[in-house]
């Protein structure tokens, strides 16, 4: 039988930060910020390149998010995962399965498998569990109890049915979920487009808060996170709160063990938790997101990518790895983002079988993609190529 001490659902109050509180409005003022520049980034790339960068970055998402975990799955390795090239060593293959799962689900969500503020409802976040479960390998969908030792099968999508503790932080009872997820969606999943911004770093604490699975948990809220962005701010998938939130790890753990803290005095909001450890962390949220949108946007300028690209394509030629005529294709890409097969040859100046090799090599190195034979060619951004064409993204090792 479930265990149910009665946890009081006003033990994880306040799940906003108050109207009335005088530190509210200069995160009104990020969250506005955030959203004007995340629309902008995406409103100013062609059409055809933002689903080629959101393939690349749903694998630095997943990269940066494993890391948080403790789990280092390049994304290069997580490509070939993608692509069924599996490495020999059981461990290093349990991790790219995981990451494969991981990017199944960011790309289930991309596709608006959540949208409609569905992110923060209880049946959208068992969904994001249930659908990450069923695709791990077993070897990692088992957790041990640090007091007894014993081994217990993590249920994708289920309630956990236990206690758990992590650090010195002991959740609610496992038959206390239920409920305190209901207060949860019929708070978070019904407010308007601004007061969810808001409130993203908030839904993400408390949802950790609550623990609701025996495992998965951090990866469950970022993902949900992640969702949630895509629905307010215009993401577009375009950039990562992951990747921000993993290169400030030590200060992303310790914000979020600040929001456990009760409240501290009678300045610090109304609630049982402290609002002061709350808006602190949501301060913090909004401006790594905001750092991550003004990088990706850094990357995308188009004469510096331009450059970047261009180098790389003259140095490929040079080294007769790819014909002549490759950069001419790649800058016209770059200007346009798609570019139909027919006019390639006028593009290059040569005939449809010259073009058509030119178009092979590109397709071959991973430069350029298209979705048939004779769909149009788009750039695209593999992770192979990222360390030269968007340095800083991730470890180029």
């Amino acid at each position: 039988m479930t265990i149910d001490r009665g946890d009081i659902i006003g033990a994880m109050e306040p799940l906003s930060i108050g109207e009335s509180s005088p530190r509210r409005a200069p995160l009104a003022d990020l969250a506005l910020e955030l959203v004007a520049k995340s629309e902008g980034f995406r409103r100013s790339l062609p059409p055809a390149m933002v689903s080629s960068l959101a393939d690349l970055v749903r694998s630095m998402n997943c990269y940066y998010s494993n890391l948080i975990e403790g789990h280092d799955t390049h994304p290069i390795d997580i490509e070939r995962a993608l692509a069924e090239d599996f490495s020999a060593s059981p461990e290093k293959r349990n991790l790219q399965l995981e990451a494969r799962a991981h990017i199944h689900v960011q790309r289930w969500l991309d596709e608006g498998g959540l949208s409609g503020g569905r992110a923060m409802t209880a049946t959208g976040i068992a969904e994001i569990h249930h659908r990450f479960y069923a695709e791990i390998p077993d070897d990692l969908a088992w957790v041990e109890n640090p007091q007894t030792g014993k081994r217990v099968r993590v249920r994708g999508g289920e309630w956990r049915d236990q206690d758990v503790q992590v650090g010195q932080f002991i959740a609610i009872s496992p038959g206390a979920i239920p409920r305190f997820m209901d207060r949860f969606e019929a708070h978070y999943a019904k407010q308007g487009k601004l007061e969810t911004v808001i409130s993203a770093a908030a839904a993400h604490h408390r949802l950790a808060w609550i623990h609701p699975f025996l495992d998965g948990n951090g990866r469950v809220m970022r993902l949900m996170s992640h969702a949630v962005l895509l629905d307010t701010v215009g993401s577009g998938g375009l950039w990562s709160v992951a990747r921000g939130l993993a290169r400030n790890s030590p200060r992303y753990k310790a914000l979020l063990a600040a929001c456990d803290l009760p409240r501290r005095n009678d300045l610090d909001g109304r609630g049982t938790l402290s609002e002061e450890a709350l808006v602190e962390f949501t301060r913090f949220f909004l401006q790594v997101c905001l750092d991550q949108v003004q990088f990706m946007e850094s990357l995308m300028k188009p004469q510096e990518l331009q450059t970047r690209v261009r180098v790389w394509a003259e140095e490929e030629t040079r080294l007769r790895r790819l014909p002549t005529g490759s950069v001419a294709i790649l800058d016209a890409l770059l200007y346009r983002g798609e570019l139909p097969r027919s006019e390639l040859p006028a593009i290059l100046g040569v005939g449809d079988r010259q073009s058509g090799r030119v178009t092979n090599a590109l397709i071959a190195s991973g430069a350029v993609t298209s979705e048939t034979s004779r769909a149009p060619l788009k750039l695209a951004f593999p992770a192979s190529l990222a360390g030269r064409w968007m340095p800083g993204l991730f470890p180029d090792a």
